[in-house]
Formats: structure tokens, C-alpha cells, sequence
């Protein structure tokens, strides 16, 4: 048996892994030529590390997930703390501790894995066809595969969704811009082990522990989408946005590298009622793609690669494997992205009332609350 994939990032490694663990051969095509990371780090949370420690990935995110040993809020404009508190008891609870990591490495290490001749770049999938004997599937240089089913794991903006949805979805804008990137730890800023965020005004400001002494930084702002921003303007479009914030925000603006800080219009899409039509699958962002606010969108691509993989050791008839899939993925990534939108909209000031009442919150949060929320996101996943 034969799997096509198409997409080698995060969902669609994890994908060919889990498969060709399970006995299935895969060939793997990707439309660049040359992978460039949409992002400078992910954040992958406990239920991810399992789902990499079952993949047999384990010790690439071991090796570049970040000290992430405690979490804390603080007020925008003075910086004192709102909440401080250990993520040891989130650790003990769900039996593995967030790893924050770079993007960059995660999908070198993951194409390491798979085997980087394994993957055929330049292959911008146009079109898919089934029939008795599998599915062909057309490419943009005029070259065709066959396999004996296709997991479409062509992200946010995938070409074969359509195909599957029997629609095209709109894309539904968040109401927020999302500059990110990496800088070197520096303790005037945040704690090294530290995830820091200073929130106020509806806009965030966070810093995340990843490997070799850096931070991931994040500058959240509710904006009006197609802004004539760019990284000729960044710093002085932030000098703008922070006016006022505490001294460890601007010397966090000061320290930045415009040529290597990202600009994202955050969207997500309404959820999905099917992501299988006969021996065609989605995967991963081309499933459910969701806003960062939560972090689960890699790990659930990760959870979708394992779930697919375990249903198909345990059985070789193609549809009823990918119902069985469908079956168990739609509610919790359903789930995934509300929870995700719902986080969003309180954050980003979506009413202020709300966000107002979240930051008063905040002043009187012990960790308890906000590690059973993480918690429960996390144990919700096929492996607990």
C-alpha cells in the first residue's frame, strides 16, 4: 500500500512518519523548493511531545524545545507582575513539560528524519482524481502520482480542501496583527526559563524560551487588515503601537532585527464538518486551521499523524480507515479552533469589558485556573 502526501511540513512529516511506521510506503511532495518556516517558533505543548515521542521523534524536540519552567503576566505599563507561577504541577499532572521551539529546526530536524531525498520539492499540487485502482493527483509542472490514498497536508491555503469540502471556505481575518522573532535572552527583558507576557490595551507583548539562549518573541496588535506595514516601517510602527509600555518592551523593540522579524495577519477558519471524502484526507493546518492563541495548532497536526497511523495498524481497508479518522479528529479539532477563537477575542479586546475583567483576573490567578485550562486542552489529545 501506498500513501501519497502532499505538503512536507510539520502535519505532513508527522503524517509520512506515522504511516510508514504503520507498514505504508509514502511519497512525500512539497510545492517550494526550498522549505522557509511561515513563524520564528512554535510552541509545542505536552500533548505534541507525546505525539513526537510516538512518532519516534522524541529526542528532536528534547534536544531544541526550549526551558520553559514557569509562566507570568505583567501589567503594560509599569511591568510589575499581575501572576507568577511554576509549571512544575502542569508537568506532574499530564507527565511531560512544553517545549517551546524554534521553527527553523523543528522542520530541519523532521526532514532530517524522514530524509530529505525522500521529499519531492517543486511540486505544487493543482488537482486530484480518483478511481478504483487509487487516486492521481496533478501538479502544477504537468508530472502526475498514484497512490493508493492522498493526505492532504498542504496547509492553511491547501489546494485540495476544496476538493474534499466540496467548497471553497473563506478565510476569516482574527482582527489582530502578530509580529514575531528571535532574539538572544537578556534577563532585563524576562527570566531565561521564563514565558513572560506584558498585556494591556488589548495587545500582548510575550517572550518564550527556546534553545541556545534565545527568546521567541510575540507583539500582538488588534488592527484593520491590509495596513501598508512592512519591515521598512517595523520599528517605528511598534515605537507606536508600545508608546507608554514598560522599559523591558522598549528595550525588547530596540534589540530587534527588522530583516528578521515576521509580520502576520492572523486568520483562522470556521471549522469543518468532514475532512475525508473517499481515499483523500486533510491534515494539519488544511484541516483546521486555527489562531496561535492557544498554541495547539502544530501539536494538532502531530495528534492527527498519530491517530491516522493507529488506525491503519489496525486496519487495511482505505475508506473505512479514513472515516474511522475523521471520525475521531473532527470534534477535538473543532474544539481546538473555538477555543482558540474564544482565547483570541478576550485577549485582543474584542470587547473591552471582557478583557478588562481577564486582566483583573489575572491580579488574583494562583496558576490554578490557567494550568486546569491547559490542562484539559492538553489530556484531551489521542494519547492523554
Amino acid at each position: 500500500m501506498k500513501a501519497l502526501v502532499i505538503g512536507a511540513g510539520i502535519g505532513g512529516l508527522s503524517a509520512a512518519v506515522a504511516l510508514k511506521n504503520a507498514g505504508i510506503a509514502c511519497d512525500v511532495f512539497e510545492a517550494v523548493k526550498e522549505i522557509k518556516p511561515v513563524g520564528a517558533a512554535i510552541s509545542i505543548w505536552p500533548n505534541g511531545v507525546k505525539c513526537m515521542n510516538h512518532l519516534g521523534m522524541g529526542g528532536i524536540i528534547e534536544t531544541y524545545g526550549g526551558p520553559m519552567r514557569s509562566m507570568a503576566y505583567r501589567d503594560y505599563r509599569q511591568g510589575e507582575t499581575l501572576t507568577q507561577f511554576s509549571l512544575a504541577p502542569l508537568v506532574e499532572r499530564v507527565g511531560g513539560r512544553p517545549c517551546p521551539v524554534s521553527r527553523a529546526e523543528l522542520q530541519r530536524e523532521m526532514l532530517n528524519y524522514w530524509g530529505r531525498d525522500n521529499v519531492q520539492f517543486g511540486k505544487r499540487v493543482s488537482g486530484v482524481e480518483e478511481n478504483a485502482d487509487g487516486v492521481t493527483a496533478w501538479f502544477t509542472d504537468g508530472s502526475t502520482a498514484h497512490g493508493d490514498f492522498l493526505i492532504a497536508a498542504d496547509g492553511s491555503h491547501s489546494a485540495l480542501r476544496p476538493y474534499v469540502l466540496g467548497y471553497t471556505p473563506q478565510r476569516r481575518y482574527a482582527g489582530y496583527v502578530n509580529w514575531n522573532g528571535l532574539v538572544p535572552v537578556d534577563e532585563a527583558i524576562a527570566p531565561a526559563e521564563q514565558w513572560t507576557t506584558f498585556v494591556g490595551e488589548g495587545k500582548r507583548v510575550s517572550l518564550m524560551p527556546v534553545s541556545d539562549g534565545r527568546f521567541y518573541f510575540f507583539f500582538d496588535v488588534p488592527l484593520p487588515a491590509g495596513l501598508a506595514e512592512d519591515r521598512t516601517t517595523l520599528r517605528d510602527d511598534l515605537t507606536r503601537y508600545f508608546s507608554g509600555w514598560a522599559p523591558p518592551v522598549q528595550r525588547l523593540i530596540a534589540a530587534l532585527d527588522p530583516q528578521i522579524t515576521n509580520r502576520i495577519e492572523i486568520h483562522d477558519i470556521e471549522p469543518f464538518d468532514k475532512l475525508v471524502r473517499g481515499k483523500v484526507a486533510l491534515l494539519g493546518d488544511a484541516g483546521h486551521s486555527t489562531t496561535p492563541d492557544i498554541g495547539q495548532g502544530g501539536c494538532a497536526a502531530m495528534e492527527d499523524a498519530v491517530v491516522l497511523g493507529e488506525i491503519f495498524r489496525e486496519q487495511t481497508h482505505i475508506e473505512s480507515a479514513l472515516r474511522e479518522y475523521e471520525a475521531q479528529r473532527c470534534d477535538r479539532v473543532r474544539d481546538l479552533v473555538l477555543k482558540a477563537r474564544k482565547r483570541c477575542d478576550i485577549t485582543h479586546g474584542k470587547d473591552m469589558a471582557l478583557t478588562q475583567a481577564w486582566y483583573q483576573e489575572l491580579k488574583e490567578e494562583s496558576g490554578e485556573r490557567i494550568i486546569n485550562g491547559l490542562c484539559d486542552t492538553i489530556q484531551g489529545g489521542p494519547l492523554g
